[in-house]
């Protein structure tokens, strides 16, 4: 007698019969049962697959591929590291390092009308040494020819001995992305200059000379008003209204008035035919003397 066949078919795993139409196929083609579908995860199969590689209670479903996406809109992952600080920047005619802030400025006089002029930015040391030196040279020459010039054109030189300080402390300039300016010679070695340097020796050379020369003309009475004793002898070098006496023998022919008395009193006065010294000629500066013609 045959051995009849297990209840459930030959498979161990397959699923019971379900309703009046028998047992169901199995494998990924299974029906599934009615109402909603389950929650799947993004990029997964919209089934579960049968068999023994069915998902496992307390398991989730993993998507059939490794690098399936799982957010349909990745955000971007915020920054790790913060940003590094931008370079200093750098001269502004050759970009080289280092550099400073600073201001040249120059001046020129035109009679009745000024100009002022100035270079302002990042400077590296050969670019602002030569800026400084080339502003300063022109100011020398151009700056003195109106009259409020006279006194502005020393200030704007005294202004630029600081930025000019400020460039020769800098390192040499290095990583630009042109060649830096040559500074040339120094302000001093420069011809501009010595259209400055050469008057100015002259002022300073004059002031002390004048002096000299004040003592020595004081000293030998040149331009001295002479005072006028009665009997002196004297010459007239101008007019009378402008007096230049000067005493002369009395027995050389340069004599043309001697001196006959000083008028004292109040009341006193010359005789006829003389004139009158200047009070500049007396010695108390206050009285006058008489002078009649010599001959």
């Amino acid at each position: 007698m045959a051995t009849p066949p297990p209840p459930h078919g030959p498979y161990p795993h397959a699923q019971p019969p379900a309703g009046p139409y028998g047992q169901q196929p199995a494998g990924p083609y299974a029906q599934q049962p009615a109402g909603a579908a389950p929650h799947q995860p993004p990029g997964a199969y919209p089934y579960q697959p049968a068999g023994p590689y069915a998902p496992q209670p307390g398991h989730p479903v993993q998507a059939p591929y490794p690098y399936a996406q799982q957010h349909p809109h990745p955000q971007a992952h915020p920054q790790q590291h913060p940003q590094a600080y931008a370079a200093a920047p750098g001269c502004r005619l050759c970009g080289a390092q280092p550099a400073v802030q600073a201001t040249v400025r120059g001046h020129q006089g035109l009679l009745f009308l000024m100009r002022f002029l100035s270079r302002r930015g990042m400077f590296c040391r050969s670019c602002g040494l030569a800026t400084y030196r080339e502003m300063s040279a022109k100011t020398l020459w151009q700056g003195w020819w109106s009259p409020l010039s006279v006194a502005i054109t020393p200030l704007t030189l005294l202004m630029n001995l600081g930025p000019r300080s400020r460039f020769r402390k800098l390192a040499a300039p290095a990583g630009g992305f042109g060649p830096s300016l040559d500074p040339g010679k120094s302000l001093l070695r420069r011809p501009e200059a010595l259209l400055f340097l050469v008057p100015m020796a002259l002022v300073v050379l004059a002031i002390p000379t004048l002096f000299v020369l004040g003592a020595f003309v004081q000293g030998a009475g040149i331009g001295k008003v002479p005072t006028l004793a009665v009997g002196d002898c004297v010459r007239n070098e101008g007019d009378w209204k402008d007096q230049d006496l000067e005493v002369v023998d009395c027995g050389s022919a340069d004599a043309e008035y001697k001196v006959t008395r000083r008028l004292d009193a109040p009341k006193d006065e010359c005789a006829d035919g003389e004139l009158l010294a200047d009070l500049e000629y007396s010695p108390d500066k206050m009285t006058v003397s008489c002078l009649a013609p010599a001959r």
